[in-house]
């Protein structure tokens, strides 16, 4: 009889004008939850991943010796606010260009500069189902900074600053953007049906390819490899590295539940706390792996490959972060961080002088997240994960390669055996990290 008498009540109350006057008003109300959540989404996970450049200016800081460490804080300070600009001059609309292709699928529009919206923007004119234009931007430019921090620490200690500082305007206004429109852009690669969620291969790898080219032409340091033998150049502080890692580490969760791209719904915002346990899963897993091997290997467990196994396994589930269970997201992270412990060596093997480690990390980690993601996501293929990443691979280290020999051409990239070996703080900037304390 309660239940009855409400229904008729709640009927009675359903015919009143006013009250049927608000439903009909409420109803023609659109949704902006998606646009809010989304925008806050994109804020929050950018700023996260903001901070990240704080994680590579320490990381590298405590992997050079004490002579170089102002050098690498000058260049992390410098490349991140050189790509802002230049992201916005080109980057954005370059790797976005939406109908503005000049060669559809392959090369968006260039020096078409991205504007805000006006202040105050009404709910009538915002794009309800995505995000703000500004905080798109923000967040994507904060991908595009990562790409040049990569660069930074594998050139450490020998490379001039102005021409490195060149090469960052070319890596982050045209050559990232290029190579990730492919993608992100709805490019070719994205129609071919390649799939990389937050950049294992756009962001990491093309770094990595970058870096490597950069390797190849600069050469090692002045006796890092002497009679057949590597010689061990320790960095200067271990207690910054480590904070750089953790850092890096929390700006991940920004980097890759960001790439969600919506938060607007139960199903986005569950989705967002999953690829946050995944992440963090493939982390813990890569630190565990590295820690193990190196007991195993070496008698003693090394730090900086604890380190960087941890860095490898964020890399490695970075492609792919949403559909593995926490059990695929562990085993992806320790693929990574056995990566690193194997492959470490063996550019040293090779002779080719990567300081922080950043090309096992970024590049043969970044291969391996962007080739697991058929394991777990429907819809993908091996051939077209390997056929993508030789693409984006192919075409960064061509150009990086190519724009790295017109600097050596014309302005020279390496400095003076005497400046190398005195170090680059004081040569190049006249200023030392730890001017209290002398020696390498």
């Amino acid at each position: 009889m309660k239940k009855l008498t409400v229904t008729l009540a709640a009927t009675a109350l359903a015919t009143l004008p006013g009250l049927a006057f608000a439903q009909e008003a409420a109803a023609e109300t659109p949704d902006i939850n998606p646009y809010i959540f989304t925008t806050l989404l994109f804020l929050i996970g950018g700023f996260l991943v903001f901070w990240m450049a704080a994680g590579f200016a320490m990381l590298e800081a405590g992997l050079v010796r004490s002579k170089n460490v102002t050098m690498q804080l000058t260049k992390n300070v410098a490349l991140f606010s050189i790509a802002a600009i230049m992201y916005w001059l080109v980057g954005f609309n370059l790797m976005y260009p939406g109908d503005g292709w000049i060669i559809p699928g392959v090369m968006g529009p260039l020096f078409a500069t991205t504007s805000l919206e006006p202040v105050g923007l009404g709910a009538d004119a915002a794009a309800l189902d995505y995000a703000s234009v500004g905080s798109d931007f923000f967040f994507q430019l904060m991908f595009c900074a990562t790409t040049a921090s990569i660069v930074s620490g594998t050139l450490a200690e020998r490379i001039k600053l102005w021409p490195f500082l060149i090469f960052v305007a070319i890596l982050t206004g045209v050559i990232y953007p290029i190579e990730a429109s492919w993608q992100w852009g709805g490019g070719f690669l994205s129609e071919m049906g390649f799939s990389d969620f937050a950049g294992s291969t756009l962001v990491h790898a093309a770094g990595g390819f970058a870096a490597l080219a950069g390797a190849l032409i600069l050469g090692p340091r002045i006796g890092k490899y002497k009679d057949g033998r590597t010689i061990p150049m320790p960095g200067s502080n271990l207690a910054l590295a480590t904070l750089g890692t953790f850092i890096l580490w929390l700006g991940w969760f920004g980097f890759n539940g960001g790439s969600q791209l919506a938060m607007g719904t139960v199903g986005d915002v569950t989705d967002v706390s999953r690829i946050f346990a995944n992440t963090n899963m493939a982390a813990a897993a890569g630190a565990v792996t590295a820690l193990i091997l190196t007991q195993l290997l070496f008698k003693k467990p090394d730090l900086t490959m604890i380190l960087n196994g941890a860095l490898a396994g964020l890399v490695s589930i970075t492609a792919g972060p949403l559909d593995p269970t926490l059990f695929g997201a562990l085993l992806i992270g320790a693929v990574g961080g056995v990566i690193v412990v194997f492959t470490v060596p063996m550019l040293d093997k090779m002779k080719i002088d990567d300081v922080v480690g950043a090309i096992p990390v970024h590049l043969l980690a970044g291969l391996w997240g962007t080739f697991a993601v058929p394991f777990y996501t429907e819809g993908t293929s091996f051939i077209t994960q390997i056929v993508g990443f030789a693409t984006i691979g192919i075409f960064t280290f061509v150009v990086s390669g190519v724009v790295w020999m017109i600097l050596k051409a014309t302005m020279g990239i390496r400095v003076s055996e005497e400046d190398e070996i005195n170090g680059l703080d004081m040569a190049e900037l006249g200023m030392e990290a730890y001017p209290e304390f002398k020696g390498s």
